[in-house]
């Protein structure tokens, strides 16, 4: 029987194709009424881009991302405290992808529609509930717009990946409530610039109450030399705040935070300018979800940030997806599509998960700035008087170690998912 996917998303459409990739039939279900290359930058970490190269998506990511060559860390003041390599310049044999979210899905939804046909790929489809039949499950959808019914389906499983606002996660944990504010803001856009440092360098600078995060997400400068350079200017607000809910995703101002990163003017980056020189940015508040104890309940289960919402720190949301989507369909390929596949699947994934987002809590890698600024607000001559090696190896060993995707233990880990190889086009059964 086919399994029903709730959500388009970047987990939805990597568990689609990986369950076509096994030769199960799958079909996905999106709320939007059309599915576009919305949002900012991402990166995709060498354990999730691991799994997309082994659904064949290799020459795609690297055609329309950048190949992230190290992560570096910096004070307020743009003074060094910590870099290391990333991706293949780190030993990993795959590598790390700086990209646009939106160009991501586009990749995932383009090889979706090849692979399991238009068909399989329904929009203006919002999942609102569901019973469980005989031999699976039925599911009922409407379409949000005119909110008329837009269809009952029969499948084997259910698996919501529709969000940090899962319909399916309401059901279960009605008394949740809204995603838990922490009193941080993020302002993120993307400006056309000049290259920085290495070309292929993630930033962080500042500290825990502000922050400036950058990268490069497009391979080729246009024709005046410049990139698509992703940022996100964060702020930790003060308690008197009074953040407008019903704006959850809105236009941001720059005159409302630009001014906080009048001076982040180094030698090697020119912050300020990189806001003022947007187009267009937005405002997104800094939401997550506390862990729950359950995922699967008999049919369906959770996945992506229905099931693990977490801060983006360490570059982990997407990845952690798309980890998912795999585990889930090697479950599936063991036991069937079935609750026990789902019982497993959840076994293995949620306690790691719930690890990674009380680490992003407390700031994960990113902590070393944070370390900085208490010790030495006013700067320094050296990081380690501040900061001793051992603790920024530790922080950074640690990180990884949680995340799944140390050097040595990732490259020797087998593949999640024992492949069985379908040509592109053909039905799965």
């Amino acid at each position: 029987m086919t399994v029903l996917i709730a959500g388009g998303g970047i987990g939805g459409l990597t568990l689609a194709l990986s369950l076509h990739q096994i030769g199960i039939r799958a079909k996905v279900f999106e709320s939007v009424a059309e599915l576009k290359p919305l949002g900012v930058g991402i990166n995709v970490l060498p354990h999730a881009v691991r799994e997309l190269i082994e659904l064949g998506l290799h020459d795609r990511l690297d055609t329309a991302g950048v190949a992230t060559r190290e992560l570096a860390y910096f004070s307020k003041r743009g003074q060094p405290i910590w870099s290391e390599p990333r991706g293949l310049e780190a030993g990993y044999k795959w590598p790390q992808f700086s990209i646009h979210r939106g160009t991501l899905q586009q990749i995932l939804l383009e090889a979706a529609i090849e692979r399991l046909g238009h068909e399989n790929i329904l929009t203006s489809h919002h999942l609102s509930g569901w019973t469980e039949t005989s031999d699976g499950i039925r599911a009922s959808f409407v379409d949000r717009t005119s909110g008329k019914p837009a269809g009952d389906y029969d499948g084997a499983v259910l698996i919501a990946a529709d969000g940090i606002h899962s319909a399916a996660r309401e059901k279960f944990y009605p008394n949740e409530g809204l995603p838990i504010w922490n009193g941080r803001i993020l302002w993120r856009g993307v400006t056309t610039a000049k290259a920085f440092l290495s070309g292929r360098t993630m930033i962080m600078a500042g500290h825990e109450t502000l922050k400036f995060v950058c990268y490069p997400i497009s391979k080729n400068p246009d024709r005046d030399g410049n990139f698509q350079i992703n940022w996100i200017a964060e702020r930790h607000m003060p308690p008197t705040y009074q953040w407008r809910r019903e704006d959850y995703n809105r236009t941001a101002r720059l005159e409302e935070f630009l001014p906080w990163f009048a001076d982040w003017t180094f030698d090697w980056l020119d912050v300020p300018g990189l806001i003022r020189d947007c187009s267009h940015a937005f405002e997104y508040p800094l939401v997550d979800r506390d862990p729950v104890s359950q995922w699967t309940f008999g049919r369906i289960t959770l996945m992506g940030d229905a099931a693990h919402p977490m801060y983006p720190v360490g570059s982990n949301g997407a990845s952690q997806a798309i980890l998912d989507a795999r585990v889930l369909t090697r479950e599936i390929q063991t036991h069937g599509p079935t609750g026990a596949a789902l019982k497993a699947y959840e076994a293995e994934r949620r306690p790691a998960t719930t690890d990674l987002v009380l680490l992003n809590r407390r700031n994960g890698p990113e902590q070393v700035m944070q370390l900085v600024e208490e010790r030495a607000p006013d700067g320094f001559d050296e990081v380690t008087d501040v900061l001793s090696r051992q603790e920024l190896e530790e922080i950074a060993a640690n990180y990884k170690r949680v995340a799944g995707f140390q050097v040595e233990g990732l490259n020797a880990k087998p593949p999640i998912l024992q492949q069985i190889k379908l040509p592109p086009r053909e039905a799965a059964l």
